[in-house]
């Protein structure tokens, strides 16, 4: 049987991460960084494609796992007839290289415990050479290298173009392995210790999490949630990956299958509101100025996507060798996204800077001077049809979604100047083209019959985004219009009880075929609307919902399917854990923040 998507958890250093199944196997790990090829591919292919499992001989999946509490700290346990063992997996934050931690420790009787190693470099197409030296065993293809050790020494072979270990652990025996790699013409790197490095990570994720200052209701999954957010952040330059992984499927057996390894701008705002308000002042520092680097250039040239530093070239191709997760081709690397014109990232950008400046973030000399260009730009550009926020390939449209970000642009750029007077710019100017979007939005993108605002200029058809109307201040949340909005969208996108982000029964809008689960953030969205319009009890039972629907260690894909009952998407995904903080924050912020 096929693995779930949620039968995976997640390991990392903060800047690449692991997917570890319930069978005790790495199915994906990509080195050096987030977007890198990947060396351990099985999650998109079949063993044959890398991966590295420890497990005790004859076991398939454990009998439970956990992280070890506030940390990224994994521990598999297996309950066998002859006795108890445990798995831990890490990943330390990395000095010079990175190291994946495998600790395996008898807590019972006694058990014989088996190991096999399969690394296949540049996304499960080549096999490495591997050879022995000083008692480890060396892989290289290429640029790539990796040692992979044990402490003690367990007797290792070569079979089947893997790596294979044999061994048993008593109650109280541990054995460590550590996989090391580096680039393939450099030496090997200084060892670890594994169980320093254990120890380390315990007490530094712990303390960062202590950090938090939400104390409400469902702390656990809003601390499990900002950890994710950790672990997707690239440290070097505090960019956070939309998620550790490519192309897995939106539809099971479909072609919905994307790279989400890469920083959007569009969860710039929410990210930065999520960081802030639990108390992660230097991360959400880190990340805006991650943004002011990347949009930096020409406002024209402004991308909805960057790589993990700025990059701005992230060309999209097939990766055919690969059958895709449960047969779901293609496998793809890179994004074509990054190419469409997407209104509303502007509106995102101006939003989070404000934010930063409301917040405290240390004030940034050419912070306004980016803001100034961007308006400039926008004052012109803002009529233009687009692909809209969730980058449909079927055409540009008028998308009311990107309107009001257009809106929201102009609004925050007209309240730094009424704060502000002493800063330059056009108030003006800007003032009547933030009244000008605000007057066409209301009357080309609301459907007065209906009463409800609508996906595009002159569509029938409803986008979950219309519920962001209320929070970013385009009207009030006891608008009927706002009202009705919410009706609507509940009703026509409304899935088993969660919510669609668009309809994907009309091909025309997106390009695309086949179908697609409900969109976890969008959900959270609807909670965030119906507690704004005092519905609050009906949110905080949507919202218990979907804290549910977290995997056994707490993590979330984009989407779930209601219906089959699994996860569908890029895991985890930052927008969905994203949305579980910034809910609970809204919906317990008063009681639970401090």
């Amino acid at each position: 049987m096929h693995p779930r998507i949620e039968d995976y958890a997640l390991i990392g250093d903060e800047q690449t991460a692991a997917l570890i199944g319930l069978d005790g196997s790495v199915d994906w790990l990509c080195l050096p960084r987030f977007d890198s090829a990947a060396c351990f591919a099985k999650l998109l292919g079949d063993e044959d494609n890398g991966h590295w499992r420890i497990a005790p001989v004859g076991a398939e999946r454990c009998t439970r796992r956990a992280y070890r509490p506030d940390t990224l700290v994994l521990d598999t346990e297996w309950d066998t007839p002859q006795g108890s063992v445990r798995v831990t997996d890490l990943m330390p934050q990395r000095d010079r290289a990175p190291d994946l931690v495998r600790i395996v420790e008898g807590l019972s009787g006694e058990v014989t415990v088996h190991s096999v190693l399969r690394l296949r470099f540049d996304y499960g197409s080549l096999v490495p050479w591997m050879r022995r030296v000083d008692g480890h065993r060396v892989a290289v293809a290429g640029p790539d290298s990796a040692w992979l050790r044990s402490e003690p020494e367990v007797r290792t072979w070569g079979k089947d173009f893997g790596t294979h270990s044999e061994f048993t652990v008593a109650a109280g025996e541990k054995v460590a392995f550590v996989l090391t790699w580096h680039p393939s013409h450099e030496p090997r790197p200084p060892l670890v210790d594994p169980y320093e490095s254990l120890e380390h990570s315990v007490a530094d994720w712990r303390a960062w999490a202590a950090r938090c200052r939400y104390d409400g209701p469902h702390r656990d999954a809003v601390v499990r949630s900002l950890i994710t957010l950790k672990a997707l952040t690239y440290a070097p330059t505090g960019g956070i990956v939309a998620a550790p992984t490519t192309s897995l499927p939106e539809e099971l057996g479909g072609v919905r299958n994307w790279d989400y390894r890469y920083c959007w701008l569009r969860d710039s705002t929410l990210t930065l509101g999520a960081l802030v308000a639990a108390g992660y002042q230097e991360e959400a520092e880190a990340w805006r100025n991650w943004l002011l680097r990347a949009v930096a250039g020409s406002p024209k040239d402004l991308q909805i996507m960057y790589g993990l530093a700025g990059e701005r070239r992230l060309p999209e191709f097939e990766v055919p060798w690969l059958s895709g997760f449960a047969e779901s081709a293609p496998v793809r690397i890179g994004n074509d996204a990054v190419n469409q014109l997407q209104l509303d990232v502007y509106g995102e950008v101006m939003d989070s800077l404000a934010l930063g400046r409301r917040s405290g973030l240390s004030a940034k000399p050419d912070v306004w001077a980016v803001q100034r260009a961007l308006m400039d730009f926008l004052c012109t550009a803002w009529r233009q049809p687009d692909e809209g926020l969730w980058e449909v390939r079927g055409g540009r449209r008028q998308f009311v979604h990107s309107k009001v970000m257009v809106w929201v642009a102009a609004d925050r750029a007209v309240r730094a100047l009424e704060r502000h007077p002493e800063l330059p710019g056009d108030l003006d100017g800007w003032r009547a083209m933030r009244d000008e979007v605000h007057r066409e939005v209301c009357e080309k993108g609301y459907d007065p019959r209906r009463n409800t605002f609508t996906q595009s200029y002159g569509s029938r058809e409803l986008d979950a985004a219309l519920l962001l109307i209320p929070r970013v201040g385009f009207l009030p949340p006891d608008d009927p219009r706002v009202l009705g909005t919410i009706e609507a969208v509940r009703e026509d996108l409304g899935h088993h009880g969660l919510l669609r982000r668009y309809s994907a029964d009309e091909t025309i809008v997106d390009g695309l075929p086949g179908g697609e689960g409900a969109f976890l953030v969008c959900s959270f969205w609807l909670a965030d609307a119906l507690h704004a319009t005092g519905r609050t009890k009906e949110a905080r039972e949507l919202f218990e919902r979907l804290v549910e629907l977290s995997n056994d260690v707490g993590l979330l894909a984009e989407e779930y399917d209601p219906v089959a009952g699994h996860q569908l998407g890029n895991f985890p995904q930052a927008f969905s854990h994203i949305g579980l903080v910034n809910t609970a924050l809204a919906l317990y912020g008063d009681d639970g923040a401090g």
